[in-house]
């Protein structure tokens, strides 16, 4: 019989940091932050610092769904989802979140169109982004709301290169979040 392992949980971190005075606090993040790339993008999106802190996730968004052909680098729907749920968990602003699945739609039909890609899988995933873009951008504020619409129409109308009904999708999706008046 398989004996349970002991997992630590959030609690018991709590409970130790707790503990922590200030400077041992700010040693724990410093060494955090040292440690892992992704700690440092999620910090500085989090703190709102740099000049663009959507940068690094539109990076890997890019690698994963525009790779390069010619280094036989493939595409990863998972992988280039994930930098959207990494920016949600360290600041999770609307705005951002909308830049960020505009952005990955456009590289998905981008580089579909580009080489003729034709995977029904990597082409469902674009359509759910696309809807969460559009669910996105639908909270956002008049004035934000119609340049991302306008990138989404030029992504539905490169979709319709595809086949599979893509394009067709993405026109019902338009419809359905007004995006098309």
């Amino acid at each position: 019989m398989a004996t349970k392992k002991n997992s630590v949980s959030w609690s018991a971190v709590k409970t130790r940091l707790a503990d922590f005075d200030r400077a041992e606090l700010l040693r724990l993040l410093q060494d955090l932050y040292a440690a892992n790339k992704n700690n440092q993008t999620f910090l500085h999106a989090r703190l709102s610092l740099g000049d663009d802190v959507l940068k690094p996730y539109k990076i890997t968004i890019d690698r994963w769904l525009w790779p390069d052909v010619f280094k036989n680098q493939d595409t990863s729907v998972a992988k280039a989802k994930k930098p959207i749920a990494d920016y949600r968990r360290a600041i999770g602003q609307a705005e951002g979140l909308a830049e960020l699945m505009v952005f990955y739609c456009e590289r998905a039909a981008g580089f579909s169109n580009d080489v003729g890609l034709q995977d029904e899988g990597y082409f469902d995933a674009l359509v759910r982004m696309f809807e969460q873009a559009l669910k996105t951008i639908a909270i956002l504020a008049d004035a934000q709301r119609q340049p991302l619409w306008d990138r989404l129409d030029t992504v539905c109308s490169t979709c319709h290169n595809f086949g599979y009904g893509v394009g067709d999708d993405m026109d019902d999706l338009l419809a359905e979040y007004g995006a098309d008046d």
